[in-house]
C-alpha cells in the first residue's frame, strides 16, 4: 500500500496534476478506516517515498501536536472520512486544471456527453458550500456528508476528491474524471449546445464501464513500470 501510493504521488506530477507542495493523497489500513497513511506536511509529490508516508489514527488526539503533524487541513479532510467512511480505503484530493475549472461554474455537474462523461454518472456528489481551507472538524463532517454514498466528491471552487478500495482503482479514478472534466470544459468553450444523453442511455454506459474495472490495475501497473525506469525511488 505504501509503495502504490507513493506512486500515485509521482504519477500526479507527471499528469500535471500537483500543486506546489499541497493536496493529499490517503489509504487507510484497518477495517475501521481509521489508522491511514498520507504524505507529510509540504512534501513535494515528486519527493515523495514509500517510508515518507506518516501513519495516522483518526482517534488519536495528540495528532496535531506532534513535531511531524501532517497539514491541518489535510486533517480535517482525510481523517474525517476515513474515519465516517471506512469502505472509502483509498483517497485521494488534488486540483487538477479541467476539474477544477469545472467544479468552479455555477452548475458543475458532469453532464454525459461522451462515453467518459457517462462513465461517472450517478457516481459523483457535490459539495456546494466552499467556505475557505478546511481546517475545522465541521468542515470535514460537512465534506462527509455530501459525499453521500458516492465514490467521487466535486468540491465545489476547490478540486476533486475520489475514493476506492485500492490505489489503482483510485487512480484509474481520477484519470478518468479529469479526462472527462477536459472534455466538457471544451466542449462549453465551443458555446454550442451540448449533446446530453438521456439518463438512461448514461446509466447503461456507466454500467458498462463497470465490466472494465480491472483495467485500472493493469493501467496502473504499466505506469509504475514506467516510474521504474524513470525513478525508482518512490518505492524506497
Amino acid at each position: 500500500m505504501r509503495v502504490d501510493l507513493a506512486a500515485a504521488f509521482r504519477l500526479a506530477v507527471e499528469f500535471d496534476w500537483h500543486e506546489s507542495v499541497g493536496n493529499h493523497f490517503s489509504a487507510s489500513i484497518s477495517s475501521d478506516g481509521k489508522t491511514f497513511l498520507m504524505n507529510p506536511k509540504w512534501k513535494h509529490f515528486a519527493t515523495i517515498r514509500a517510508s515518507d508516508l506518516l501513519l495516522l489514527n483518526v482517534d488519536d488526539t495528540e495528532t496535531m501536536m506532534r513535531p511531524n503533524a501532517p497539514d491541518a487541513s489535510a486533517w480535517c479532510i482525510h481523517g474525517a472520512i476515513h474515519g465516517a467512511m471506512p469502505s472509502a480505503r483509498v483517497l485521494l484530493h488534488c486540483h487538477p486544471p479541467y476539474a477544477t475549472a469545472l467544479a468552479s461554474l455555477k452548475d458543475p455537474t458532469i453532464k454525459p456527453i461522451d462515453q467518459n462523461t457517462a462513465r461517472f454518472f450517478g457516481l459523483v456528489g457535490a459539495d456546494l458550500g466552499f467556505d475557505g481551507l478546511a481546517d475545522e472538524a465541521e468542515e470535514g463532517a460537512r465534506l462527509v456528508s455530501a459525499f453521500g454514498n458516492h465514490p467521487i466528491l466535486l468540491m465545489g471552487n476547490h478540486g476533486v476528491t475520489v475514493t476506492a478500495g485500492s490505489v489503482a482503482e483510485a487512480f484509474e479514478h481520477l484519470y478518468f474524471f479529469e479526462r472527462a472534466a477536459k472534455t466538457l470544459m471544451l466542449a462549453y468553450a465551443s458555446g454550442q449546445p451540448l449533446n446530453v444523453m438521456s439518463d438512461e442511455i448514461a446509466e447503461k454506459t456507466a454500467q458498462g464501464w463497470r465490466d472494465y474495472n480491472d483495467m485500472a490495475f493493469a493501467h496502473f501497473d504499466y505506469l509504475k513500470s514506467k516510474l521504474d525506469k524513470i525513478d525508482p525511488s518512490y518505492s524506497d
